[in-house]
């Protein structure tokens, strides 16, 4: 199985857009622990990236790197156009990062937050003031905007955090586990306001531990293990890295199940389920082939159905988390053990 996938970018142009964030070797250890181990990324302007990687992989400290933080122990780093190490200003200015845990301050009312956060991007009080109200009506907040922040709603919070990061009009946003502790509904939502971002030609970089999350929104998806990039890709192109698509035929008579099984030797039987089995990659190519054979072979099944490994198979498959005997190459890794995020 290939260690990585590099497709190109999504650009129909044939060209491809320049990188909003760029990486190449980053390093970063803690006494003898290594956290990353020389990880490579790009990301075109104007998409949602998605690192994926269990607890203590590194996530938090890729983003605490890249939004100048912490500095890396080796390697380069690129942000909207400025290098991390050189230039931590013009990244600041360019960035805007939401961490898993709230900055909101509930002491104080929403609009509150929102002039606070517009004094420390020194915005004069008349343009403060015009970019609250306006972000304000935006995330939908402006009835909430005079009550306590500790009045409001997970989901609520959410989207104030995300509206603060926003007063300075960034070009990058780098959400860390935004919708940790939120219910389907309140994720549901910011996953619109994602992206709403992204069309208005932001870059999200996007950690999360909801790999649904990332199949919804992601343009490219990176899997962080033991401090390394284990794969990346689009979400199709991480699926078809793991075996385990099949066609599974099901029959309600039992005769036509036994005379299918016969000439289908090399399927997988369900005698009790009367289903038979077959391995298909799920490419249409495929897919026909395995019809035409069907008929030749006078086979007539009542119900087929194509199953092909999802985003949860890639992860246990390339962080070594379970499924044994799923992909013996990718379940070598070892689980992670450190504590630092």
């Amino acid at each position: 199985m290939p260690s990585s996938v590099m497709p190109t970018s999504r650009q129909g142009d044939g060209h491809a857009s320049p990188a909003a964030v760029s990486a190449v070797g980053l390093r970063k250890s803690y006494g003898d622990k290594t956290v990353l181990d020389g990880i490579d990324l790009r990301i075109p302007s104007g998409t949602v990236f998605a690192l994926l990687g269990p607890n203590g992989a590194g996530k938090t400290t890729t983003v605490r790197i890249l939004s100048t933080l912490i500095s890396a122990d080796g390697g380069q780093a690129q942000v909207a156009g400025h290098d991390v190490a050189t230039s931590p200003d013009g990244v600041r200015a360019a960035i805007g990062v939401t961490g898993q845990f709230s900055a909101v301050d509930g002491l104080i009312t929403g609009e509150e937050n929102m002039l606070l956060m517009a004094d420390l991007h020194h915005l004069s009080k008349r343009e403060g003031r015009r970019v609250a109200a306006e972000l304000l009506e935006r995330f939908d907040l402006t009835d909430a905007a005079k009550k306590p922040a500790s009045t409001y709603s997970g989901g609520m919070k959410r989207r104030l955090d995300i509206a603060m990061t926003l007063v300075g009009d960034p070009r990058v946003i780098f959400l860390d586990e935004p919708t940790t502790g939120l219910d389907p509904r309140a994720r549901h939502n910011t996953w619109g306001i994602i992206r709403e971002l992204v069309t208005g030609g932001v870059t999200v970089f996007l950690t999360t531990q909801y790999l649904e999350e990332a199949d919804e929104l992601a343009d490219r998806i990176a899997v962080l293990n033991d401090g390394r990039i284990a794969a990346q890709g689009t979400a199709d192109e991480l699926k078809r890295l793991i075996p385990g698509g099949h066609v599974r035929l099901r029959f309600t008579e039992p005769a036509a199940y036994q005379s299918a099984a016969d000439a289908l030797r090399e399927a997988t039987r369900d005698d009790e389920a009367l289903s038979l089995r077959m391995p298909s990659d799920g490419s249409q190519r495929e897919l026909r082939s395995l019809l035409d054979w069907l008929d030749a072979a006078g086979v007539e099944a009542d119900e087929l159905t194509m199953h092909t490994p999802d985003l949860d198979d890639v992860f246990f498959a390339l962080t070594g988390s379970g499924v044994p005997g799923r992909n013996n190459q990718a379940n070598q890794a070892n689980q992670p053990k450190e504590t630092v995020r």
